[in-house]
Order: C-alpha cells, then sequence, then structure tokens
C-alpha cells in the first residue's frame, strides 16, 4: 500500500492562497490517477481534483475551478494544490490519494490529511 504524506495546510483568510503538497513512499505510475479529496466537518468526504497521470490533464470539482490548480512531478513522485481565491468554504482536511477513481469508494487508505481553514 502506498503511504501518502500530505503537507501545507494552515490558517488563511478568505481571499488568500495556500500549496498543498503530497508525497508518496513509492513509484505511484502504476495508477492512472493522483487525486485530491475534502472532507468538512460534518460532511463527506469529496473529491476535489485528479490528474491523468500520463496525460497531465485535470478534472476539478465545479466548486473550485477557476481557482484551485493540481500538478504533479512524476519524478518525485509528488503532487501539488495551488488553491487561490479561497473562500470559507474550503475549510477542509484534504487527504490526497492515487488511484484509479474520482470517487472515495475507490480508495481504501488514506493518510492523515492536512487541514486548511480559510476565515471570513
Amino acid at each position: 500500500q502506498v503511504q501518502l504524506v500530505e503537507s501545507g495546510g494552515g490558517l488563511v483568510q478568505a481571499g488568500g492562497s495556500l500549496r498543498l503538497s503530497c508525497v508518496a513512499s513509492e513509484r505511484t505510475s502504476r495508477y492512472y490517477f493522483m487525486t485530491w479529496f475534502r472532507q468538512a466537518p460534518g460532511k463527506e468526504r469529496e473529491f476535489v481534483a485528479g490528474i491523468h497521470q500520463s496525460s497531465g490533464a485535470a478534472t476539478y470539482v465545479d466548486s473550485v475551478k477557476g481557482r484551485f490548480t493540481i500538478s504533479r512531478d512524476n519524478s518525485k513522485d509528488a503532487l501539488y494544490l495551488q488553491m487561490n481565491s479561497l473562500k470559507p468554504e474550503d475549510t477542509a482536511v484534504y487527504y490526497c490519494n492515487v488511484g484509479n477513481s474520482f470517487s472515495t469508494r475507490g480508495y481504501s487508505s488514506w493518510g492523515r490529511g492536512t487541514q486548511v481553514t480559510v476565515s471570513s
């Protein structure tokens, strides 16, 4: 099982930016996607963004389109999420993962995540 470590979260005012990072413990090239999910208090974990490992094609949930950018460094097995124009509703624990799905049901193992808090 690939171990994933997320970092880069913090407290930021609305309109601010953060850059999340995720490092994998082993090569991830056998998976189709690297992904970011988030879970807000009292809510289910949801897909945020995913990137196809081979093509680099990115997919985003509608609520973050135009504000978030997912990228990866295959040489480092690292994944990033640049978050701009943050809103209070972006407050959540953010998790990265590697796999073949954009659904949480496609994943059985998760890291600890990194907390993002956006104040109004």
